[in-house]
């Protein structure tokens, strides 16, 4: 008897291809919800049966206190992937964000069991899902902002927050979730008795992080409800003033989704204005930066010449120059703790 396969077997290119070979159109949704799940890889393991005989492509998070799902699902099967959804009584009614473009979001499924679905690296005594900050509409939310009272707080990393954000939001400088709530526990000190409105992608960070503030003694804690993702689709449906400004940075193939038009990031190259995130073309460094088109003509979608010229080797070079660490670029070379110091390395 042949062993069962729940996981992909195939090279990264054979999958981009046969994504491009696609003649029907995709679905990008995501979902999370918080509960607990008694046996987390049996869990995986039926919805990688579900999930692949669908078609469905994405990233998924199973952990015992809930799911974090982001996937792609084939147009002509959405029914049936809600169906599977409804089928299982833990995800029952679960909301849904459609994403405000779809696209080519993910070439495979990948589904893992994680000890957390957010990695904040929290002991379980930090918080306590049970009491959560109150979820704040689209319409609530701008309201609060203009009123100007409320301090508005941007629960994601750095380069998220670079190409878009909330007015006057504060914007922590980490890159990791484990380092984004001591920043932001930092950041609001003496301010425990002040409205705070947490807001992230689609939710699933600010449920945790307004858990954890409120046990540390933070009196009124709110969240954006859907997160960017709802507030976009809000604003368009309803016709409501947007008070966010530029994209909203997706953990995706698309790297953003934009929500005005306003360009708020810059060039990490030149610093002209742009908010187009791109990997570097060496795969040897793959350092995550903001380049524009002039840049990436310049550098052909690399983060310095030292990688365009190594990205240039046939690949059989490549391969035996990554083992000598003289001439291999990396991400540390010009990558700090929180940002990439790229216009440096191009003078």
């Amino acid at each position: 008897m042949n062993k069962e396969i729940l996981y992909n077997k195939k090279s990264r290119d054979q999958l981009k291809q046969e994504l491009d070979a696609e003649t029907f159109d995709r679905v990008t949704c995501s979902f999370y919800r918080y509960m607990d799940i008694e046996e987390p890889i049996h869990f995986r393991d039926a919805l990688y049966r579900e999930w692949n005989r669908l078609k469905i492509l994405g990233r998924v998070y199973v952990a015992q206190e809930g799911i974090n799902a982001q996937i792609s699902c084939p147009d002509f099967n959405w029914n049936q992937f809600l169906s599977s959804i409804e089928n299982h009584s833990q995800l029952k009614d679960v909301p849904i964000k459609r994403a405000v473009k779809d696209g080519k979001s993910f070439y495979k499924l990948t589904i893992k069991v994680k000890k957390e679905i957010v990695a904040y690296g929290l002991s379980s005594d930090e918080y306590d899902m049970k009491t959560v900050g109150n979820h704040l509409s689209a319409e609530l939310f701008n309201e609060k902002i203009e009123q100007g009272k409320a301090i508005t707080v941007d629960m994601r990393n750095y380069y998220e927050s670079e190409v878009g954000r909330f007015e006057n939001a504060l914007t922590p400088d980490v890159d990791t979730s484990r380092d984004l709530l001591p920043a932001v526990k930092e950041m609001l000190s003496g301010h425990e008795d002040d409205e705070i409105m947490l807001y992230c992608t689609g939710g699933v960070r600010c449920e945790k992080a307004s858990a954890y503030l409120i046990k540390q003694g933070f009196n009124k804690v709110s969240q954006l409800s859907g997160g960017v993702i709802q507030y976009a689709h809000d604003i368009k449906t309803k016709g409501i003033e947007s008070k966010f400004l530029g994209k909203n940075f997706v953990f995706d193939d698309r790297m953003g989704e934009p929500i005005t038009n306003d360009v708020i990031g810059v060039c990490h190259q030149c610093e002209r204005p742009a908010d187009s995130h791109i990997d570097c073309g060496n795969d040897a460094c793959h350092i995550l930066f903001i380049q524009c088109d002039r840049c990436f003509k310049l550098y052909d979608g690399c983060c310095s010449n030292e990688c365009k010229d190594f990205a240039s080797l046939p690949i059989e070079e490549q391969k035996k120059l990554r083992k000598d660490p003289d001439r291999v670029v990396s991400r540390s070379r010009y990558s700090s703790r929180v940002k990439p110091k790229l216009k440096e390395a191009t003078q």
